[in-house]
């Protein structure tokens, strides 16, 4: 007794039904001819074609984002580096002028050392006998006399506590001045600053401004070309009728003879200017011509004797040519007739062998039903 109610075994089942779906998949691989030639996965290579396009694509928008990126930060760096260059030549300017105005050669300490005009302003070499400059050869005073002591002390005291005062005040104002400059500094870097974010944020708006005017500008410029072609038309036709009164009233059409001189002799003239000859050279112009006429005479019978040859010639040789035409053809005729000759044995031979292969040897055709039997699996 066979037991017919067995349970269903899914994990076998699974099996053969993966099994089926590999054998359709590959019958419709082997027996898909575009797809056995080309032999590869044609739909996972255009979806990687696809996904290369979309990733250079990609990379192109982020070159084209970071260079437009770059552009705009070297436009602010060179907008930024100007002003740099145009604070720095301020700076350089008011510095000169301070120099110019405050720091004169004339107010420094040593002037009196390389003062060009040192000697006009010097005393002379002695003033009196008492004078203190005179020295021990003067026989004006003696050695250990010293008269003005205290007043030269007092004198170089004071002279020595105004120049303390002096580089007091130089040290304070340089102090000053690196102040004000650090704190100048500080302002620029963050008017700097400001500024480029304000360039920035004006950026936007300036494009519109820059496209209006590119607009006004083009159109502009559009006027500008009609009004040059305008004129230069106007021009061109002024140029014309001008040529035109100068070819009318000029030497060219009133035949003027003087023109025609040459400033290198009576016999020589100016050939663009020249109008006609004289008498004589017509003559001889014209012997010369009936020279030239009998010439060519001559040569056009020589030149027809030739032709007369070359005739003859030329209708022995088409004799001579259509003869060996004549006897090609009735070479071609009888050829082609032996080949006419022999294509019809060879084709009575050949229906003769085929009514013997199918008569004796080909008595059993094959049906439809033998070549159904094959391509059934891919195995």
């Amino acid at each position: 007794m066979y037991k017919l109610d067995l349970p269903v075994d899914y994990k076998e089942a699974a099996a053969i039904e993966r099994r089926r779906a590999m054998e359709e998949e590959r019958k419709s691989r082997i027996f898909n001819a575009k797809v056995r030639q080309i032999g590869v996965d044609k739909q996972a290579l255009d979806q990687q074609i696809f996904d290369r396009k979309q990733m250079e694509d990609y990379e192109r928008r982020i070159h084209e984002a970071f260079a437009a990126d770059a552009l705009r930060n070297d436009r602010i760096a060179s907008m930024l580096e100007k002003r740099q260059e145009h604070d720095i030549r301020a700076l350089n300017q008011a510095i000169d002028e301070f120099r110019a105005l405050h720091q004169q050669p004339s107010l420094r300490r040593e002037w009196d050392l390389y003062d060009p005009d040192a000697l006009k302003k010097d005393k002379p070499a002695r003033v009196h006998d008492d004078d203190p400059r005179c020295g021990v050869s003067s026989i004006q005073k003696f050695e250990g006399e010293d008269l003005n002591s205290k007043a030269r002390k007092k004198f170089q005291n004071e002279q020595a506590r105004f120049w303390h005062e002096a580089q007091m005040q130089e040290k304070n104002q340089a102090k000053q001045n690196q102040d004000e400059a650090d704190r100048l500094y500080d302002l620029k870097q963050k008017e700097l600053d400001q500024r480029a974010i304000e360039l920035q944020q004006a950026e936007e708006q300036c494009k519109k401004a820059i496209n209006m005017a590119n607009a006004a500008y083009n159109d502009a410029l559009n006027n500008e070309q009609k009004e040059r072609e305008r004129l230069k038309r106007q021009q061109e036709e002024d140029d014309k009728m001008t040529e035109i009164a100068n070819h009318v009233f000029g030497d060219l059409f009133t035949e003027n003879p003087a023109v025609a001189q040459s400033a290198f002799g009576a016999h020589r003239v100016i050939a663009s200017r020249w109008k006609g000859m004289s008498p004589q050279q017509l003559e001889e112009i014209r012997k010369q011509q009936e020279k030239q006429r009998a010439e060519n005479e001559r040569l056009r019978q020589e030149e027809e004797l030739r032709n007369r040859e070359y005739e003859r010639q030329a209708s022995a040789n088409a004799r001579a040519a259509e003869l060996v035409e004549r006897e090609m053809a009735r070479r071609r005729r009888e050829i082609e007739k032996a080949q006419a000759d022999e294509n019809r044995r060879l084709a009575q031979e050949q229906k003769a062998r085929i009514d013997f292969l199918n008569r004796e040897v080909y008595t059993n055709p094959p049906t439809a039903a033998y070549f159904m039997q094959f391509n059934k699996t891919t195995r």
